[in-house]
């Protein structure tokens, strides 16, 4: 007696879409926290803009440029599987997961510089400056620092795909755990294009 076996191309399909679904919700956790950035803009305009000021556009730069990069080597990476070039997709998933350490070694260092200058929520240097600059700076840490623990739950999901492409376990046909780890890194790099502007590029 044989058991009915699902057909592969149902199975990709629906973990795709579960994949999807689950990005809705990242979709709506960053979406929230983007409305209530405009809201404090709106009453702290000034405030917001004088805060602004005091990031470096040099580190936001760089890493945007680090995780386009990473970006476009995880569509590589996928490219690599479905034409069989095990060794080249190895190589961009390797290179996206670089780009995410350097990412947040870059931030690390931003918010090193930031805490040791006394900018951090609620330190005496903003308690005692205008409330917009500490609402400010609040929601810098908290919006990087959830974007931040993005990049690496993306950074182990690239390298569990990884480790599948090395095992053989995704092939040509059956690529549907690597393209989901791709989307899911691919909005993490989208949620940062929304984020340089809010904080590094306010004027």
């Amino acid at each position: 007696m044989s058991f009915t076996q699902t057909s592969p191309h149902t199975d990709e399909s629906g973990k795709k879409l579960g994949m999807w679904l689950f990005l809705y919700t990242e979709i709506i956790l960053f979406g929230g926290l983007f409305v209530l950035y405009a809201v404090y803009l709106t009453v702290h305009t000034r405030d917001f803009i004088e805060g602004g000021q005091q990031l470096s556009r040099t580190f936001g730069v760089v890493n945007t440029i680090i995780l386009l990069v990473s970006s476009f080597a995880v569509a590589a990476s996928i490219t690599a599987v479905q034409r069989s070039q095990k060794g080249i997709a190895l190589i961009a998933l390797g290179t996206a997961i670089g780009c995410g350490l350097i990412f947040l070694i870059n931030k690390y260092f931003e918010w090193g510089h930031k805490i040791d200058y006394g900018i951090y929520p609620n330190s005496e240097k903003l308690l005692d400056g205008p409330t917009g600059q500490n609402v400010f700076f609040g929601l810098y840490y908290v919006i990087t620092g959830l974007h931040g623990l993005h990049i690496i739950i993306g950074m182990i999901v690239l390298a569990v795909a990884m480790a599948y492409v090395q095992a053989g376990k995704v092939t040509p046909t059956r690529f549907a755990l690597l393209e989901n780890a791709g989307l899911y890194w691919h909005l993490v790099d989208l949620i940062w294009i929304f984020i340089f502007p809010l904080f590094y590029l306010i004027i």
